[in-house]
Order: structure tokens, then C-alpha cells, then sequence
């Protein structure tokens, strides 16, 4: 555990001065989840107006219901497709700059935009799994979410290297995903775990941004409007702030380890050691 905690502090402030070089590429996940927004407003809108929602989020009619699965997909579909494009976006400006490079937001759009084919397929098969998870986890509480879990886990590591395979080497979702399990297992062996914690370390700083909107609450409802709510936008905003930063560097570790496994470079920005054992056996 201190071992994680440790390499996850080095790693994110190193890929932390590497977003303070492109400040920019907060934009990205700042419009994703604007758009992710955008999306569920979409679908969610004409069901509420509409009545139907009602139904739709019922457990128990829901599963008799042919439509609920209908848009429950194409959710998922539009969803994944709007997160994967940014983060497409998002990943090839990190793979300029730790390649030397003086990346903008216009890179990282033409990127996506020349990858949309591999992007919807990849949205597609994503969707699939977050759907068939999605559809274990409802039919038992407990079990299901058990499952579902540990399916989860195992999709995730699978999938680690999936958008940098898309985005610099433009292979199909099949192939990405082959590319992407190859990789680890030619380099970290079989049997692994993440080896670092970039959102341990974004935990603990939100705990203290938590503890403020929790005394704003209790400020706030003893009378001190001005003073709780002061405290209780100081953290959400904080909380905001810290998952933008987290994403952003997430994808700037996973560019840096993809570099140093399949191109056998570690960008001059990582240390060595740290890219190599970013992986451990269980």
C-alpha cells in the first residue's frame, strides 16, 4: 500500500509538470464532461417529460420492457463514444509533448477526428461490456455487483493500453484490444496489478476539500449562510479542480508507459525506474 501511495505521488507529480507545460489540455476533459452532461440530458429529458422514465428506472418493470434496453444501450454507446473521443484527443497531445513536441488543442482534435472509425468501434465494444456488466450487476444485488466487480477490474487492465494503441498506431477495436493485452504481457509478464495509485493520491486531496463542504453544511444550517457556503463552493469547486487534473495526468502515465512499452522509450519527463515497475506481479 505505501509502496502504491509512493509511486503514485512521484509519477503524478511528474506527469503534473508535464500538464503545467500544456495547461490546455484541461480543455479536454472539461468538454468531456460537459458533453457526457449533454448526453444524459439528452436521453433522460424526453423519457421525464415524456413519463416514460418512470417505468424505465423501475426495477421491476424495466426488465420486462424491450425499450428500456434499447436506450439503455444507446446511452451507453453515445456515452463511451463522447469519453473515448476526448480522451483520444487528450492522449495524442501527451504523446507530442513527451515526444518532444509542442502539442495544442487543435492537435488533439484532428487526431480524434482522423480516428473516428476506430473510436466508434471501440465505443461499440465498450458499450457491450459496460451494458452486459450493467445487466449481471441488476439481476442480484450482491452477487451481481460482485461479478460485476471483478469482470471490471479485469476489463480495465486489459483494456489499459487500448486508446494509445488507437491513437498512434490506428489499429480496430479487436486488434487494439489484442495490441493492448500483447504489451502487457510482453513487458510486465502475466498476473498483474497497477503497481501505482494516481487516484489514491487525488483521494487524500480531496479529504480535506470534503471536510470543508461538510463544516459549510453544518455552518449553513446553523445560521452562517455567508461563511457555509463559502466553504461549501471553495470545495466543490476544489473537488472539480482535483478530477480534471487527475484525468488529465492519468492519460499522461498511461502515454508515458505505453512509450516505454511497445516503443521501448521513456519519455525524458518520467524516471525510469517508476515507467518500468509500473506493474507488479500479485
Amino acid at each position: 500500500m505505501f509502496s502504491r501511495i509512493s509511486n503514485g505521488w512521484a509519477l503524478s507529480r511528474q506527469s503534473f509538470h508535464v500538464l503545467m507545460l500544456d495547461k490546455e489540455l484541461l480543455l479536454f476533459p472539461i468538454m468531456s464532461g460537459i458533453s457526457c452532461l449533454l448526453v444524459l440530458a439528452t436521453f433522460a429529458l424526453p423519457l421525464w417529460y415524456s413519463g416514460d422514465i418512470n417505468a424505465l428506472m423501475n426495477e421491476q418493470q424495466a426488465p420486462q420492457n424491450p425499450v428500456y434496453y434499447v436506450i439503455l444501450f444507446a446511452y451507453y454507446f453515445v456515452n463511451y463514444f463522447v469519453m473515448i473521443f476526448f480522451n483520444s484527443a487528450l492522449m495524442s497531445c501527451a504523446i507530442i509533448r513527451l515526444k518532444g513536441g509542442n502539442p495544442g488543442v487543435g492537435d488533439g482534435f484532428n487526431a480524434a477526428l482522423s480516428r473516428l472509425p476506430q473510436i466508434a468501434g471501440w465505443a461499440l465494444v465498450s458499450a457491450t461490456v459496460g451494458f452486459i456488466l450493467k445487466m449481471i450487476e441488476s439481476r442480484s444485488e450482491r452477487l451481481g455487483q460482485f461479478v460485476a466487480g471483478l469482470l471490471g477490474m479485469a476489463w480495465s487492465i486489459t483494456t489499459y493500453f487500448v486508446i494509445p494503441v488507437l491513437v498512434v498506431e490506428r489499429k480496430n477495436p479487436i486488434e487494439a484490444l489484442k495490441r493492448s493485452v500483447g504489451i502487457l504481457r510482453e513487458t510486465w509478464g502475466e498476473s498483474l496489478v497497477a503497481n501505482f495509485g494516481i487516484g489514491m493520491i487525488m483521494l487524500l486531496v480531496t479529504l480535506p476539500l470534503i471536510a470543508l463542504i461538510v463544516v459549510g453544511g453544518i455552518l449553513l444550517g446553523s445560521g452562517s449562510a455567508v461563511v457555509g457556503g463559502t466553504l461549501i463552493a471553495i470545495g466543490i469547486l476544489g473537488i472539480l479542480l482535483s478530477s480534471l487534473v487527475s484525468s488529465a495526468c492519468h492519460s499522461i502515465v498511461i502515454a508515458a508507459i505505453y512509450l516505454y512499452a511497445a516503443e521501448d522509450e521513456v519519455p525524458a519527463q518520467f524516471d525510469h525506474d517508476l515507467i518500468a515497475h509500473a506493474f507488479a506481479h500479485k
